[in-house]
């Protein structure tokens, strides 16, 4: 009886023993949780910060000053080539600073009776279907209370955004539909992070000093090192003649809204610090003084 007692009084501790070890173990779990929600939220605090007094400097800085009182291509061209990537650290904070131009590329918001056949050639070209193209309409063109879409994506995912393709994670999700509906990966020969930006904005021009080449294909019809040559020609271009393209590449360009001059960067900072890292994309127009379309991503 008494080693019967001694057993249980063993085993009671042992079982007590092992409730307090986990106790404890959540406890400091819970602990390193709360002090890594304040290391994230600190971090969050120092990226806003860094991106406030950013916004100050772009305001006030003679450089960018000079370049919209001289009102040029030329002089915006040089503006964003010299300040194309600016590494820096502050307070035990790397940065990255690259900035670019914001009208670079196609906003798909823009597909329209006028371009869509344009586009469906371009697509042709890679042996992609034209209802790719079709698909990428049913996300551009809100909720149609009939239900009168061009595809079935949305049986696939009904609460898939489709007022206009707000990011790459959206494309994402409508190239992966295409090729598994129609058993084609064609689309995986295109660069969608080079001809694709993603805004609400409809009424935005593709500036063409910075156009990419794989936007050029798409404007002008033209071949991929065509295409490739007027890119890197870019930067001195003012009027069309300046372009060099045919009678049939300046048609093409016309289904589309072109400009030679659109003072509007691209600002991306990439922000580390014990081994957390945060990005933050927004776009900044160096006439009005004014940054948009924040988005930050930790």
């Amino acid at each position: 009886m008494q080693h019967s007692r001694s057993g249980i009084a063993l085993l009671i501790t042992v079982m007590f023993v092992i409730v307090i070890t986990v106790a404890i173990g959540y406890g400091l779990k819970q602990v390193n949780s709360a002090a890594t929600a304040v290391k994230q939220e600190n971090f969050i605090y120092q990226s806003n910060i860094i991106v406030e007094d950013l916004l100050r400097i772009l305001q006030t800085s003679p450089e960018i000053q000079a370049a919209v009182d001289t009102n040029s291509s030329e002089a915006l061209f040089l503006l964003i080539s010299q300040a194309a990537f600016i590494p820096f650290e502050s307070h035990g904070l790397e940065m990255v600073l690259k900035i670019k131009s914001a009208r670079a590329k196609f906003n798909p918001a823009q597909i329209d009776a006028n371009n869509t056949e344009q586009i469906k050639l371009f697509m042709n070209n890679y042996n992609i279907n034209n209802q790719y193209v079709d698909i990428l309409r049913d996300n551009i063109n809100g909720i149609k209370e009939d239900n009168s879409y061009n595809s079935r994506i949305f049986d696939e995912h009904p609460y898939l955004f489709r007022d206009y393709i707000a990011s790459s994670e959206h494309l994402k999700i409508i190239n992966d539909f295409y090729t598994k509906e129609y058993n084609d990966n064609s689309l995986s020969k295109i660069d969608f992070d080079n001809l694709f930006y993603y805004s609400s904005d409809r009424n935005m021009s593709i500036d063409l000093n910075y156009a990419t080449p794989e936007v050029w294909e798409m404007l002008a019809g033209v071949q991929k090192e065509r295409a490739e040559v007027l890119t890197a020609n870019g930067g001195f271009y003012t009027k069309y003649e300046d372009l060099g393209l045919n009678d049939d590449e300046l048609e093409n360009l016309k289904h589309f809204k072109t400009s030679f001059y659109e003072p509007i960067l691209d600002v991306e900072v990439e922000i580390r610090q014990n081994g957390l890292l945060s990005n933050i994309h927004f776009e900044y127009n160096i006439k009005t003084k004014k940054g948009s379309n924040f988005a930050f991503k930790l």
